[in-house]
């Protein structure tokens, strides 16, 4: 109903999530007027349009909001929309915040991916039976979509699959992708045409033909950091702004521990021991859960950042959180891969692979070269076997080279 008791005293409630904001600390002055802007202008539109304000704060009422306000400017719609939606989104997140109730951004999915028909079986087979996470799910029915349509432009069916159309598939895989992407490619294959075979969809075994190229564990020496890098890219972190308080613990939690990025990003407020100096930690693989102790120069930066960089008002327990509303936890490595790329450039590091597994591996061999027990590094690691070590002993090349034996006369 267009009147103004649709949203009570629209002027109070914007300063109130203005301190929202600015208790978040993540914000600048230009960004707030901005976003003061389109809200505004998202509350006009919504009075003149006889609409709830607050029923409208979802991806699809804002676009709707940002179409209307392009074609009555005559602006870019996609520039509009990319405006309207950073700022309702922030917005949304305040009055959340405060505690007013608003409907979710996106509508809700069911939290089990959903394959098509005709994958669902394989789908709850790796499910099942398998014991594979969503995630490893997702990617092998993509690799499976990829061998259907590569099928399809063949004109076979599933009973008329040949074991030349299987070779041909994988040589194209060879052609577009790198040798492990094409291993892991094949293997998903091979997973699906014994799931067609058991499940009496074929009759010919063309599981068992599938042939990939071979990856040999560690046939490559794994990729590390001089420490002196690490601590160059540790050093040009600018710590005075909350990206950098942030993003300088995350990556100091990963030199100083070896931790991974799936480990990082799931870690939260309640694994850290305060009274008893431990940091509790658990490996996304196995859910095996240990405490690392909490070192001196790590707990500074933890309260550094707890007190001056991680929103106070957020909406997770999360440690680590992106710093833009609604500040939702860090969810993948590729984060993490682009923050440490992006300080090795500004400190001048150059290296042929900047991955988020790197400073896992520089702890690993900076640990080797202060000849830490092998056991400890193991543990530490989350190794089921000490033998995993030899991976980096091939790159702790300084002590290498003092280990030959003179050559006999």
């Amino acid at each position: 109903m267009h009147s103004k008791q649709v949203v009570p005293d629209f002027e109070t409630q914007l300063a109130k999530v203005h301190g929202v904001w600015r208790d978040n600390r993540s914000l600048k002055r230009a960004s707030i007027d901005q976003y003061l802007y389109w809200i505004r202008r998202f509350h006009h539109y919504c009075m003149a349009e006889a609409l709830s304000p607050n029923e409208q704060l979802t991806q699809v009422g804002v676009t709707v909001f940002a179409q209307w306000y392009a074609r009555q400017r005559r602006v870019d719609t996609e520039c509009a929309c990319q405006g309207a939606q950073s700022a309702l989104r922030a917005w949304a997140f305040g009055l959340s915040a405060l505690g007013v109730e608003v409907p979710p951004w996106q509508a809700r999915m069911n939290g089990t991916f959903q394959p098509e028909p005709q994958l669902k079986g394989f789908a709850e087979h790796l499910r099942q039976h398998r014991g594979n996470p969503e995630g490893t799910i997702k990617k092998k029915l993509a690799h499976i979509r990829y061998f259907l349509a590569f099928m399809g432009t063949r004109h076979r069916s599933l009973q008329d699959f040949l074991l030349t159309d299987i070779d041909a598939f994988l040589m194209a895989c060879s052609k577009r992708y790198a040798r492990t992407t094409t291993a892991d490619i094949g293997c998903s294959l091979r997973r699906y045409l014994g799931f067609l075979l058991t499940t009496g969809q074929v009759s010919n075994d063309l599981a068992s033909c599938v042939v990939t190229p071979v990856i040999r564990r560690y046939e490559q020496p794994l990729r590390a950091l001089p420490w002196a890098d690490v601590l160059r890219i540790l050093a040009a972190i600018d710590r005075k702004t909350p990206v950098g308080l942030r993003d300088y613990t995350v990556l100091l939690l990963m030199s100083c521990y070896g931790l991974g990025a799936g480990e990082v990003i799931r870690l939260t407020l309640d694994d850290i021991g305060w009274q008893a100096a431990t940091l509790h930690v658990v490996r996304p693989k196995t859910g095996v859960a240990f405490a690392l102790p909490l070192l001196p120069a790590l707990a500074r930066a933890l309260v550094s950042y707890l007190k001056r960089g991680r929103p106070r008002r957020a909406p997770t327990r999360h440690l680590f959180l992106s710093m833009r509303a609604p500040h939702y936890p860090l969810c993948a490595s590729s984060a993490i891969r682009h923050m440490l790329a992006g300080y090795a450039r500004t400190a001048g590091v150059t290296a042929a692979y900047l991955g988020s597994h790197v400073l896992r591996h520089t702890h690993a061999c900076r640990q080797m070269e202060l000849e830490t027990s092998p056991k400890v590094i193991s543990d530490i690691l989350g190794h089921r076997s000490p033998a995993s070590l030899s991976a980096y002993l091939r790159i702790d090349t300084k002590h290498l080279r003092q280990l030959p034996l003179p050559v006999p006369k």
